[in-house]
């Protein structure tokens, strides 16, 4: 069984994501999470022939939970802000011939080893095939991102700390 602020955080998580669907079982116990519009419906399957609903109040922002419930089956999902600024980021790679690091697995986005440390690669920075530009966190696990291509750092397209979703763009080279 899941405890309140296990479940709460992961509907942040979601909710701060581009993931419109989410199922997690394990053991006797299923955790279902659909995105559609700016709803977010979270259902909780146990043994027992119950489900949990959970409601949370209407928050200001765009991309915030603001209703859960059941109805919400019908409703159109439409585009949410951060999904708009992927998609001008990637129109921009394609119109300037540029080569996007892709993040390869959705976590969390920090551009240094460290909170304290200098960033792995800044904008005007040279990298190679082997040059790490970045980690992305997930589950508890740091990965080193490699640049992949020889080039220069032109844009850096996420915040540190900022969850990323699979193939989101993180970095535009241009490539020599």
């Amino acid at each position: 069984m899941y405890k309140i602020h296990e479940l709460r955080e992961l509907i942040k998580l979601i909710d701060q994501s581009s993931i419109q669907e989410f199922e997690l079982e394990h053991e006797d116990s299923k955790i279902s999470i659909r995105k559609q519009s700016a709803e977010v419906v979270t259902s909780m399957v146990t043994p027992q022939p119950q489900t949990v609903v959970m409601e949370q109040t209407p928050v200001v922002q765009p991309t915030s939970v603001t209703q859960v419930a059941p109805t919400v089956q019908n409703a159109e999902p439409k585009e949410t802000p951060q999904l708009a600024q992927v998609t001008k980021e990637e129109k921009k790679a394609i119109d300037h011939k540029l080569h996007q690091i892709k993040s390869p697995m959705v976590g969390t986005f920090y551009r240094a080893p460290a909170p304290d440390a200098e960033p792995y690669v800044k904008v005007g920075d040279r990298v190679n095939e082997k040059t790490i530009v970045c980690i992305v966190e997930a589950m508890k696990l740091f990965n080193e991102i490699e640049a992949e291509v020889k080039g220069e750092i032109v844009e850096v397209l996420v915040e540190n700390g900022q969850l990323v979703e699979y193939n989101q763009p993180l970095f535009l080279v241009k490539v020599d």
